[in-house]
C-alpha cells in the first residue's frame, strides 16, 4: 500500500474516535443532563414557585432543571440529601434561612453540617416579615409604632402576647430577638403553623404576630391589622411607607434589628470551581429576567443575588447570629 492510502486511513480512523473520547467529559458538564433543584418543602410556598420560575428561565444556559419537592424534619431532610450528593453541578437544593442558620440550633441532632457541607452559589431572595398588631387591639391600646408598643410592653410585663408558627419558626425568634433587645416580656404562643397564628391575630386572641409581609397584606390592606414596622435593614419596596423596626425602635434598643426570611442556592461541598462559576452567572442572570422578577413581586420577595463568597459569609453571620437567638429562647426540637 502507498504512503497517501495510509495517511487517509488513519485520518479516518482519528475522527471516528473523536466523539468516542469526548462524550464522557460532556457527560460530566451541567448542561448534559438534568440539573435536580432540590425543595426542602411542599409544593406552592414561596421557595417552590421561585424554584420553579428559575428552572425555566436558566433552561438555555444549563439545560433542563427538574424541582423535585423533599419536605420533612423543618427543611433538614431535602437539605441532608443535596449535602450526601456528587460534586459535580447535576444536584443543587434550595436552603433557607431555616436550613442554614436556625435548626442547626434549634434541633438536637442534624445530619449535616450548613457550613462545611455545602458549596453557597448565590442568594436568591430575602422575604420581609412585618410585625401587625390587631387593629382593634391597636387602637385599644394607643399602639401606633414601635416606641408605642415597647412603652406600653415596660409599663405592663407580660400582659401582651404574640403568636407564631411554632416554636423555633421565623415568627417566634423575631419575637424573642425583639424581646432582648427591647428589653421586654410578652408571652409567646405558638400554633401549627402560619395559617393558624394569624386567625387567632384576626380573632382577637393574640395581640401581636411578626408574620410574613405576603399572607399578612391582604388584612393590612384590609384594615384588619396594623403594620407597625418591617422587621428588615430595609424598608419593603412592596409597602415603601412601612419603617423598619430598626430605624423606628433605636431610641428603644432595638437599632440593631435584622430579622428577614432568606433562600438561596446551594450545591454539595467541593463543587469545582468552574461549575460554581457558571452555575453563579446562570441563576444572577436569571434573577434580572422579566418572569423572575415578576413571580418575586406576586411574593413580594426581594431580589438579593450575590457572588458564592458573599452568600457564603452572608450564611455565616447569619448562623452566628440566630445561634444566640436561639439558644436565649430555650427552643429545641428533639
Amino acid at each position: 500500500m502507498t504512503r497517501r492510502p495510509l495517511l487517509i486511513l488513519a485520518a479516518a480512523a482519528a475522527t471516528l474516535l473523536v466523539p468516542t473520547a469526548w462524550a464522557p467529559a460532556r457527560a460530566q458538564t451541567p448542561a448534559a443532563r438534568p440539573i435536580r433543584l432540590i425543595v426542602p418543602y411542599a409544593p406552592g410556598g414561596p421557595l417552590d414557585l421561585v424554584a420553579r420560575a428559575l428552572a425555566a428561565a436558566v433552561k438555555d444556559s444549563l439545560g433542563t432543571v427538574i424541582v423535585e419537592n423533599k419536605p420533612g424534619a423543618g427543611g433538614n431532610l431535602g437539605a441532608d440529601l443535596a449535602a450526601k450528593a456528587a460534586p459535580d453541578g447535576s444536584t443543587l437544593v434550595m436552603g433557607a434561612v431555616a436550613t442554614h442558620a436556625i435548626n442547626p440550633w434549634l434541633f438536637a441532632k442534624m445530619p449535616y453540617d450548613p457550613i462545611r457541607d455545602f458549596t453557597p452559589i448565590t442568594r436568591v431572595a430575602e422575604v420581609p416579615n412585618v410585625l401587625v398588631m390587631n387593629s382593634e387591639t391597636a387602637q385599644r391600646l394607643g399602639i401606633g409604632s414601635v416606641h408605642d408598643l415597647v412603652q406600653y410592653a415596660r409599663r405592663h410585663p407580660a400582659q401582651l402576647n404574640y403568636g407564631s408558627g411554632g416554636t423555633g419558626s421565623a415568627g417566634h425568634l423575631a419575637g424573642e430577638m425583639f424581646k432582648a433587645q427591647a428589653g421586654v416580656f410578652m408571652v409567646h404562643i405558638p400554633y401549627a403553623g402560619g395559617n393558624p397564628a394569624q386567625l387567632a391575630l384576626l380573632s382577637g386572641q393574640v395581640d401581636l404576630n411578626f408574620d410574613n409581609l405576603a399572607s399578612a397584606s391582604v388584612n393590612i390592606k384590609a384594615g384588619k391589622l396594623r403594620a407597625i414596622a418591617v422587621t428588615s435593614a430595609r424598608r419593603a419596596s412592596a409597602m415603601p411607607e412601612v419603617p423598619t423596626i430598626a430605624e423606628s425602635g433605636k431610641a428603644d434598643g432595638l437599632g440593631q434589628f435584622d430579622v428577614s426570611t432568606w433562600f438561596g442556592l446551594f450545591g454539595p461541598a467541593r463543587l469545582p470551581p468552574e461549575v460554581l462559576a457558571r452555575l453563579n452567572k446562570a441563576f444572577v442572570e436569571a434573577l434580572h429576567t422579566p418572569d423572575v422578577k415578576a413571580r418575586m413581586a406576586s411574593l413580594m420577595a426581594e431580589p438579593s443575588p450575590t457572588t458564592p463568597e458573599q452568600f457564603a459569609a452572608f450564611v455565616r453571620a447569619e448562623l452566628a447570629k440566630y445561634e444566640k437567638v436561639v439558644k436565649a429562647s430555650g427552643a429545641k426540637v428533639d
